[in-house]
């Protein structure tokens, strides 16, 4: 079965941190570009990081930059976020994606096909 798995997320205070991890599990092929998004009640789902598996290029939301880092293992089809400095305005569902395009990676998540099913991150002021 292919399918993305989140986990890391949890509660935590302001000026926490946390890590989430994301495994793209049973494909056959290196997905070409992974990323982070959140959805927080009532808001539409948003970009939060986006990360190239084939380079190094990375992407990120400007309400997030300076506080969280996108990397991966590439050898495993695994992707991390980790996230300082947390704000109460963090607070949402996680979803990390991925697609097999050869486009390329862009900021926008109609290009990413496969989902996660989230992991829940609060932070409480």
């Amino acid at each position: 079965e292919v399918q993305l798995v989140e986990s890391g997320g949890g509660s935590v205070q302001a000026g926490g941190s946390l890590r989430l991890s994301c495994v793209a599990s049973g494909y056959t092929y290196r997905p070409a570009c992974m990323g982070w998004f959140r959805q927080a009640p009532g808001k539409e789902r948003e970009e939060v990081a986006i990360i190239s598996t084939r380079g190094t290029s990375t992407y990120y939301a400007d309400s997030v930059k300076g506080r969280f880092t996108i990397s991966q293992d590439s050898a495993e089809y695994r992707v991390y976020l980790q996230m300082n400095s947390l704000k109460p305005e963090d607070t949402a569902m996680y979803y990390c994606a991925a697609h097999w395009w050869a486009t390329g990676c862009r900021a926008d998540r109609t290009d990413f096909t496969d989902w996660g099913q989230g992991t829940q991150v609060t932070v409480s002021s």
